[in-house]
């Protein structure tokens, strides 16, 4: 099936989705932050023109140089906007037409003015101040600066405290999908995860549920830890559909510690990994998604789409939470893994190329073009 014709047979399930995904209540956590985007200037030319720097590794270079010495870089801010990967991907939910609630680092007591255009699109419970990221943007990547010590409250405790463990349990039980990601920057977040196995387990089967995890980027943690929460994963399986979603350098990092055998990482290599992660941890799907591709695994088998790449994007931070959005919504819809995936990587093209999250008609229409 060529990428046009998987493109256009998306398009036609999400049109007339509107009615189907709003009896699909949605839940994600836990982080939240104050994202600062900025560009760094490589040279200017007056008061109000100059040039940034052109890929990372230039800028990198230029650092290195000053070893020894000092150096000076100007940097123009660009947007202030909600960050962390949980409001991003609850946002592009609500957007694409899914109900939302949302716990996390959105304010203390009250939720953030950052969040405001995001509480009004979503149910929002905040529990913890959010962080402050300062994130510089490059054509090829992003360098990311946070403070982020409001992640230490996000805890079980505290979402006892802050919502009560019965009204929890309530949105919990309800929910259709539940999202829980960057456990990188949430200490806690393994323990949540151990308290909700044992306390919300359900006494008898009930229907399965959607469920998403993304790790973020691990290699900041120990390698014993990511073992341990890889495996807390697994167990999440029993009782629900769970996929794991993963960027190029995560899966590689992931096969590492699980000691999996190295694969090339070419759109087949990585799609065998694919599948090699989800056996090893029982899973019931396994993405990965490049910055030119995406593939997957399930127990149907393993597929491969190429993306809408575009080498000059507005903006780069939040495209993967845009494609793990755009895959959850195609399996809430019934999609089967190609085309979930072909929506996953539509809905992180159309952000990346207009810096805004897409709704149902955009990402109709920009899948028809593909």
């Amino acid at each position: 099936m060529t990428d046009s014709r998987l493109a256009r047979q998306t398009a036609e399930r999400l049109i007339g989705s509107r009615a189907q995904l709003l009896k699909f209540q949605c839940l994600l956590g836990f982080d939240g932050y104050v994202d600062q985007l900025f560009e760094v200037v490589d040279q200017r030319q007056s008061a109000t023109k100059f040039t940034s720097f052109g890929n990372i590794k230039t800028f990198g270079t230029r650092i290195s140089g000053a070893s020894g010495k000092a150096a000076e870089f100007e940097i123009v801010q660009t947007a202030v906007r909600p960050g962390g990967c949980g409001p991003v991907m609850a946002f592009a939910l609500s957007t694409l037409g899914a109900p939302v609630h949302y716990v996390g680092m959105l304010g203390n007591k009250e939720v953030h003015p950052v969040f405001s255009e995001f509480a009004k699109r979503t149910k929002t419970y905040p529990i913890a101040e959010p962080g402050l990221v300062q994130t510089f943007d490059f054509p090829d990547g992003k360098v990311k600066l946070s403070q982020i010590s409001g992640v230490h409250d996000v805890s079980w405790e505290n979402i006892k405290k802050r919502l009560g463990e019965e009204p929890f349990r309530k949105l919990w039980n309800s929910a259709h999908f539940i999202g829980m990601v960057n456990w990188t920057n949430l200490p806690h977040l393994s323990a949540i995860w151990k308290r909700l196995l044992s306390d919300f387990t359900p006494a008898k089967p009930l229907p399965r549920r959607l469920m998403f995890f993304d790790l973020a980027d691990a290699t900041q943690r120990l390698d014993a830890d990511l073992l341990a929460a890889l495996k807390i994963i697994g167990e999440f399986q029993a009782h629900n559909d769970v996929i794991l979603g993963l960027n190029e350098p995560e899966s590689q990092h992931v096969a590492k510690v699980l000691r999996l055998k190295k694969t090339p990482q070419t759109p087949k290599g990585l799609t065998a990994l694919s599948a090699a992660i989800r056996e090893k941890l029982g899973l019931h799907t396994v993405v990965i998604h490049p910055i030119q591709y995406a593939v997957g695994a399930d127990a149907q088998g393993e597929a491969t789409v190429n993306g809408p790449f575009t080498a000059k994007p507005k903006i780069s931070t939040g495209a993967g939470d845009h494609f793990n959005a755009g895959f959850v919504i195609g399996r809430l819809l019934g999609l089967g893994l190609p085309h979930s995936l072909q929506l996953a990587v539509a809905s992180s093209g159309f952000y990346v190329r207009h810096a805004t999250s897409a709704n149902r008609e955009q990402l109709v229409r920009f899948l028809q073009t593909l």
